[in-house]
């Protein structure tokens, strides 16, 4: 009896030994598996769809368990300035997102551009040669400009541009939506018909339709914008690869417009990502890199 409480003592020990061991080593990769965990927040314009499930699909590739975080635009900047979010490519600046980045900068780290080039106005097709600002519009395109959704932005600024424009007194300015507009532009080029359309880059129109911006010699929709990179204070210290990555990366306009076009022609935003970080393995190996 007493070899075999002996024994059953052993046994408990190394029981409790061996769940300890194994409670330790869940608990050391649960850690491990937060210290590899990144959360990249942005708000659902097609631009930003596209900037965001790339550099998100080259910190996968680099070990990370990434998540995507789409939010409202002033949600989107609290959440990196909280910590909530640990960053996002998504700021469009000094106009766009200029409210609320006077808000947060004190919160945030601006890791600067992106994307430069970012730009609103007014769009018509290519094979309207007679119209190349928007003091030539006349009676081109039934009077009427097609818009999206009422607030955003550049209709705001729209509505801007028929105040000042003397010849736009008695045109209409239609609202509808981003998708809406899509479609009407793309029927009324099938047509070859004359639209006038709001328009920003980057927007995958523009790789897939011969497109100009009308000079606005009046400036009502402002200068170029850039979209900038912020990350949220601290991830430099706790994740210096996640931020030298987010620090190093910069593409164009065609680049994003390629990654938004494939969305629109069916495939998913995570295809989309793979196809282009696949096919610009050169630029991604400038991503990654580590500064000297």
């Amino acid at each position: 009896m007493k070899i075999r409480k002996f024994m059953i003592f052993v046994f408990a020990i190394g029981l409790s030994a061996l769940l300890a061991a194994c409670g330790g080593n869940e608990e050391e990769g649960t850690a491990k598996k937060g210290d590899k965990a990144i959360n990249l927040a942005y708000v659902e314009w097609d631009s930003e769809i596209a900037s965001t499930h790339v550099i998100g699909k080259v910190l996968e590739d680099l070990g990370y368990e990434v998540t995507l975080t789409p939010l409202d635009n002033a949600i989107m900047w609290e959440a990196v300035a909280n910590g909530e979010a640990d960053a996002s490519v998504a700021a469009w600046l000094p106009v766009t997102h200029g409210a609320q980045y006077e808000e947060y900068k004190e919160d945030i780290v601006d890791l600067g551009e992106n994307l430069e080039g970012a730009k609103i106005g007014l769009v018509v097709p290519a094979y309207m040669e007679d119209v190349n600002s928007i003091e030539d519009l006349s009676n081109h395109a039934n009077m009427q400009i097609t818009g999206i959704e009422s607030g955003a932005g550049v209709m705001q600024a729209t509505e801007r541009a028929i105040q000042e424009y003397a010849n736009l007194k008695d045109w209409e300015l239609v609202p509808s939506s981003s998708g809406a507009m899509a479609v009407a532009l793309g029927e009324a080029i099938k047509k070859n018909e004359e639209i006038v359309v709001t328009g920003w880059t980057p927007h995958w129109k523009f790789a897939k339709y011969e497109l100009k911006y009308l000079d606005d010699p009046k400036g009502v929709f402002g200068g170029e914008e850039s979209i900038h990179t912020f990350v949220r204070k601290g991830l430099e210290e706790e994740m210096p690869e996640v931020y030298q990555v987010l620090d190093n990366f910069h593409w164009t306009t065609e680049d994003m417009e390629a990654v938004m076009l494939d969305i629109f022609d069916g495939m998913s935003p995570k295809e989309a990502a793979e196809k282009w970080v696949k096919e610009n393995a050169d630029k991604v190996a400038e991503w990654t890199a580590e500064k000297e």
